[in-house]
């Protein structure tokens, strides 16, 4: 009886001078990353100070040597969005910003939430050509750690550091998750496009003399060959032999213009296509790009999207990752999405929020943590391919550097891939067999 009373009374208490919607968010995240038991959070002095168990103190003043110390600075504590003086420097190899003193150099809660949030995103900024938050404009790109889980890095030598000064202390055994998505915004290359896109494609191919083209096309539209995005079965079969649970993400775009270039809602083979993807993996919605600035139409797209499966839609990513905070996270909750898969960048792989692990959006605009889970992505095949020309040898060496570097910290690792880039279209050779490759020798036992 005594020990099991030990136990209830051994979670950590955290003391600071002022509770926030800041503060409380990124204990949270912490609570949920390395603690089995959650922190509990006071801005009682005397309580902190009474308390016998491991204690935390988050302020400016430090009280004994049997607390663990972390000298707060003032992000936490501040409301608004305002610019942030940061230096990095290095500790094991790794950087770090936001210094202060105590049992670590830095403010690992300030660093982590200013990462987390995407603070500097809200700051003045120069787009990329898409109108997105570019990558060049991030302090992960600018100080090099682009390419780093670095919040977990942060995290394993936060518990060492408890650890040593907390010995008794009982820590979450995390494991390393890997989620396979796909995004479906070209269902078909040729096949259900209907006549007059098929005959605008056969008269371009004879035009610019694309004769092999104008064949395929052809061929595929008589029933004589595959069509060549048709990935589908061969995905079937990748996913029953390494047992993932794979997420497909569909473009239901009502209006095919710009960058919206699947086949209609309204077609009975877009919507078997969704039918029998719903009914063996996790389906969302792929918000055309038309959406993105029409909460209306976005509305219209989910709503069709659950009249196909004939269920709600909870999960998202944006097409072309068009996303500009806090506007695109503010409008998924209003139309009723709970997660999402857009943390990342269009323009280049990495960590667009530092870290490999799922965590809820905090509305910086309205200083409150959400109910919008995020699941950040570190890879897309079309990012490789177009925006940093690797070849598909090179393209595989990248995903085995992201696998190492997630399974080290035993985090999650969402990877995006396009069903074009997996079927039988010659431009896209020999990306199928690095997909097959990564897959089935080194991920699937881990799942």
């Amino acid at each position: 009886m005594p020990t099991f009373l030990f136990l209830i009374n051994q979670f950590m208490l955290l003391y600071s001078s002022y509770k926030t919607p800041r503060l409380s968010y990124i204990v949270d995240f912490v609570n949920k990353e390395i603690f089995n038991e959650p922190i509990n959070i006071t801005t009682d002095k005397d309580e902190f100070i009474h308390y016998e168990y491991p204690k935390l103190n988050y302020s400016p003043e430090e009280f004994s040597e049997q607390e663990f110390f972390i000298k707060s600075t003032g992000l936490l504590f501040e409301e608004g969005i305002t610019l942030q003086s940061i230096e990095c420097f290095e500790v094991n190899y790794y950087k770090v910003f936001f210094e202060t003193r105590g049992d670590l150099p830095f403010d690992i809660f300030a660093a982590s939430f200013y990462l987390l949030s995407r603070y500097e995103e809200y700051l003045p900024h120069i787009p990329d050509e898409y109108g997105r938050y570019a990558h060049t404009n991030s302090l992960a790109y600018k100080e090099g750690f682009l390419q780093m889980p670095l919040i977990n890095i942060w995290m394993q030598d936060f518990k060492k550091a408890l650890h040593q000064k907390f010995p008794s202390l009982v820590f979450r055994r995390n494991s390393f998750k890997f989620i396979p998505t796909y995004d479906i915004d070209i269902a078909y290359s040729f096949l259900h496009k209907g006549w007059k896109r098929n005959m605008g494609g056969l008269f371009k191919s004879m035009v610019s003399g694309q004769w092999s083209l104008f064949g395929e096309r052809m061929q595929v539209l008589m029933k004589k060959r595959k069509d060549p995005f048709d990935s589908y079965e061969w995905l079937d079969s990748l996913h029953l032999y390494c047992r993932t649970r794979a997420y497909y993400f569909f473009l239901v775009a009502e209006e095919q213009k710009k960058f919206d270039k699947n086949i209609s809602p309204d077609k009975k083979a877009l919507q078997d296509l969704i039918r029998y993807h719903g009914s063996g993996y996790t389906v969302g919605i792929h918000p055309s790009w038309q959406s993105g600035d029409n909460t209306e139409l976005l509305t219209k797209e989910v709503g069709w999207l659950e009249e196909i499966l004939d269920k709600e839609v909870k999960y998202s990513r944006q097409h072309y990752i068009r996303m500009r905070l806090p506007t695109t996270y503010q409008t998924l909750i209003d139309v009723g999405i709970d997660k999402d898969f857009s943390m990342g960048y269009g323009g280049i792989n990495g960590f667009r929020a530092s870290v490999a692990s799922s965590f809820y959006w905090y509305d910086l605009e309205r200083e409150m943590q959400t109910p919008l889970m995020l699941f950040p992505f570190c890879f897309m095949d079309a990012t490789s391919y177009y925006e940093q020309k690797l070849t598909p040898q090179q393209t595989l060496y990248e995903l085995m550097n992201y696998y190492h570097a997630i399974k080290k910290v035993n985090g999650l690792m969402v990877t995006i891939w396009h069903n074009q880039f997996l079927g039988i279209d010659p431009q896209f050779a020999g990306w199928k067999e690095v997909y097959e490759v990564f897959l089935k020798d080194e991920v699937y036992w881990d799942i």
